[in-house]
């Protein structure tokens, strides 16, 4: 074969290697941003179940809890929040802090067994807390948002290393979420997992409170509050920027290949 039939050969095969080039170059941004969206629309569902927030608390002690309440529906409001108690665990102190435009109920129940507090026998106590928007056609929790709802709670047990807390979502359009699935160790999470509060060895401060701070501190409702929230969505903020990166660096790519096969 001559120099010149080979030249040609080559120069007929360029075209084709440079649309190749080209289709797969133009596709990596496309491909990119699917998997930035693959990374986001996995790391939603993960944070949209009714939760306790700090996860954990100090044995025998008191303790300020948020009960937090994201809206999964784009079309309706949650007007309504109903949290049972351990009824195997009582908790002799229970005192929520009041939440703007909501109303809020305690419901007391009569105990098999009495329990002692501060040398007093307690015959009943907090069996249920409800809230309820008051004003379900403008308040309640709108689609996209969420609500934390805090809580004093005491004497936490000593002898257990965590309390469920069944909880049940109402919404303007009448849907309830049965927030009452008990998560098993080792086993998938239930579709409608019961918010869990772990229970932790008490430190030795003196006081046997935990690290959420107590009713009896000054602003220890303030803090748990602020502190649950940066905790809670401090991880989805992660996955969405990691998923904003993917796409980024997919587009500076294609741009960056673009530019070098003009030139």
């Amino acid at each position: 074969m001559s120099k010149r039939v080979a030249a040609k050969k080559v120069a007929a095969k360029q075209p084709v290697l440079k649309r190749s080039v080209r289709a797969t170059v133009s596709r990596l941004p496309l491909v990119a941003g699917i998997a930035a969206g693959g990374v986001l629309l996995f790391a939603g569902p993960a944070f949209a179940h009714v939760s306790v927030q700090p996860g954990e608390a100090a044995k025998g002690g008191f303790a300020v809890v948020n009960f937090k309440v994201p809206n999964e529906r784009d079309n309706a409001s949650t007007v309504k929040l109903e949290v049972t108690l351990p009824a195997d665990h009582p908790l002799a102190s229970v005192m929520p802090q009041p939440v703007p435009g909501w109303k809020v109920e305690v419901t007391k129940s009569k105990l098999a067994k009495p329990i002692e507090m501060h040398g007093e026998k307690i015959n009943e106590a907090p069996s249920k807390i409800t809230w309820t928007a008051e004003d379900e056609d403008k308040g309640g929790v709108r689609p996209g948002q969420f609500q934390q709802f805090p809580v004093s709670v005491g004497k936490l047990p000593a002898d257990a290393d965590q309390l469920v807390f069944k909880a049940l979502q109402t919404y303007d359009n009448k849907e309830v979420v049965r927030w009452i699935e008990p998560v098993k160790e080792g086993a998938p999470e239930p579709e409608n997992p019961a918010p869990v509060l772990n229970l932790i060895a008490a430190k030795d401060d003196g006081h046997g409170t935990s690290g959420a701070g107590s009713a009896d501190d000054k602003g220890g409702t303030e803090n748990a509050t602020a502190t649950a929230a940066s905790a809670s969505d401090t991880t989805a903020r992660v996955l969405g920027v990691v998923g904003i990166v993917v796409g980024v660096l997919g587009v500076g790519f294609g741009v960056f290949a673009g530019r070098r096969r003009n030139a």
